[in-house]
This record gives C-alpha cells, structure tokens and sequence, in this order.
C-alpha cells in the first residue's frame, strides 16, 4: 500500500476505507485535510474551492455545509446534482468526504442553537444518502451553536459504520463545544470519550490542535493521541476556530506543535476567507509538516496521473 502523501488520482479510485486508513497510517503524520464550503460563492468564479485547496497541497478535501438530499456546489454547473461528487474528484483527483452532524435535541445549551436540515444530520437516512453520492469518508462533527454532543457522535458513529463498512473511513469528534455546555476547552474530548468512539467504529478520532481552543495543550494531546494510536485508531487534529485566517506564523506553530503532538491527518477549517481556508495557509502548513518536495508535488500532480 502506498503512502498517501505518494498517491496519485489513480490510486485514490481504487480505495477502500480500510485501504485509505492503511495509505494514511504509512504517510507517518504527512496528511493535509482541507475543509471547504460549496454552498458559498468560491474565491474565484473561475474554479471551485475545492480546486483552490486542492492546487495549494490538500491531500483530502471535506466538504462542509453539504446538504446530501439538495447536492450543490458553487462554480460547478451541473445537470445532474448526483454526480457532483464524481466531478469534484475528476477535477481535483482527491478523496471527497462530508460533515454530516450529530445534533442531540437535549443538548445543554450554552448559547442560542442553528436549526439544521435532514442533509446535513447524521441519520442512517443522509448516511445512506451520502454512500449513494460516492463521498470517500465521512466526518460526525459539529459546526458552532448547532448542539452536537459526544453522545450522540458515538450513536452516529455505529449507523455510520453499519451502513459504510470497509467502503468508508469515518472520522469522529469535535473540533470545539459546537454550542453544548460541559463539553468546552480541554473538556472536549477524554480517554474515555475517544474509547466510546474507536468501540464504535471510527477510524480516526478528530479532536483540536494544541493552540486552537483554551486548554488543549500540548501535552494533554500527546496524551491523547498517544491513547488512540494504542487502541487502533488514527487522530486528526484540527483548526477549526476560524484560525485558518490567521498569519502564516501562527500556522507555523500550530503545524509543528501537532507534528509533536503525533497527529495523522492535519485539519485546516474553511473559515479563511468566505467558504475557504487561506490558500496560502494550506501551503504553509504542508510545507510545516512535510516540505517543499512533498507540497510541490501535490500541487503540481494532474487528476489524470
């Protein structure tokens, strides 16, 4: 199996999720994950988001605020919405996966809450939906004020896997409180929540980059990581705090700090510009994490490698 960071367009359409776990694990932390918006006007009309991240070192492209039963994407022109994913992996030569969001209507509130639709919760229904359309891998996390809760990702996590199999890797975790009161700052996530969500199938567990929310230090997600590695899963960290924006130092630090922290996958959120991360950020924190050859190559590697 070859590493992700080596993989061509080809190669991606012969994965599986248990292939893409393995082609993940074997990169050795050198994964860029990219988080776009296609419900938002892109960048540029000229292309998508998901080209501009794609073009500036993602590895993996998520696609947030993505409504599986209305499939829509700004700068694609499309008769037929199903084959939307299809034609961003054409385009791109990357994996697809989506946000579909565990929202627990019992949530202890800690500020007024965004009512979602269907396509965007994770129902066995929209994860059905979403195997349909062909995503990659799917992330069960929550956007700010929407009342995801860690219980409710993991009751996600089983219909997630019960209706992927091997055909998908899903991801797990908060990036932030998402609104919901006592899972905030360095009570996001614990051993204890990680073990619910690897016992339920997820292959990766996402949880903040040190530096990104009050508390996460370096040290307790050195821990953690440290937990999940031994209990068979791989970590995404993220930056998920509209961080994404800022200057290319901070990137820098946080980069480095996740690189020592052991990450996976290295998560940099969609709130750079509108819909987007910076593209100079998604460089920056490749170069971090993995230098000029490794970047320049992803950069430069047509779809039809």
């Amino acid at each position: 199996m070859k590493r992700l960071l080596d993989c061509t367009a080809s190669d991606f359409r012969n994965m599986n999720g248990k292939q893409l776990k393995q082609s993940i694990k074997a990169s050795e932390g050198r994964v860029i994950v990219s988080e776009i918006i296609g419900a938002f006007a892109p960048l540029y009309p000229a292309v998508t988001n998901a080209e501009i991240a794609a073009a500036f070192g993602a590895d993996l492209l998520l696609l947030n605020f993505f409504d599986v039963f209305a499939p829509h994407f700004n700068g694609l022109d499309m008769n037929e919405p199903d084959q939307i994913v299809k034609r961003l992996k054409e385009l791109t030569g990357r994996p697809i996966g989506v946000n579909l969001e565990p929202v627990d209507p019992n949530a202890k509130q800690l500020e007024g809450l965004t009512s979602l639709p269907k396509g965007r919760l994770a129902t066995e229904e929209s994860l059905q939906e979403a195997k349909q359309l062909g995503f990659d891998f799917v992330c069960l996390t929550g956007n700010p004020k929407t009342g995801v809760t860690n219980d409710e990702i993991a009751k996600a996590i089983e219909k997630a896997r019960s209706v992927f199999g091997d055909d998908g890797l899903i991801i797990a975790g908060k990036m932030h409180g998402a609104g919901v009161a006592n899972e905030t700052g360095g009570s996001i996530v614990s051993e204890e929540v990680m073990e619910r969500f690897i016992n339920a199938g997820a292959d990766v567990i996402l949880m903040p980059s040190p530096g990104t929310v009050p508390g996460v230090t370096l040290e307790k997600t050195e821990r953690l990581v440290r937990f999940a590695h031994e209990k068979g899963a791989l970590v995404m960290l993220t930056i998920g705090t509209s961080q994404e924006g800022a200057d290319e130092h901070t990137i820098r630090q946080i980069a480095l700090t996740s690189k020592m922290a052991g990450a996976d996958l290295y998560h940099i959120g969609d709130a750079g510009y509108h819909g987007i991360a910076i593209p100079e950020n998604i460089m920056t924190y490749s170069i971090a994490i993995r230098g000029k050859r490794h970047t320049y190559i992803r950069m430069a590697s047509s779809p039809l490698r």
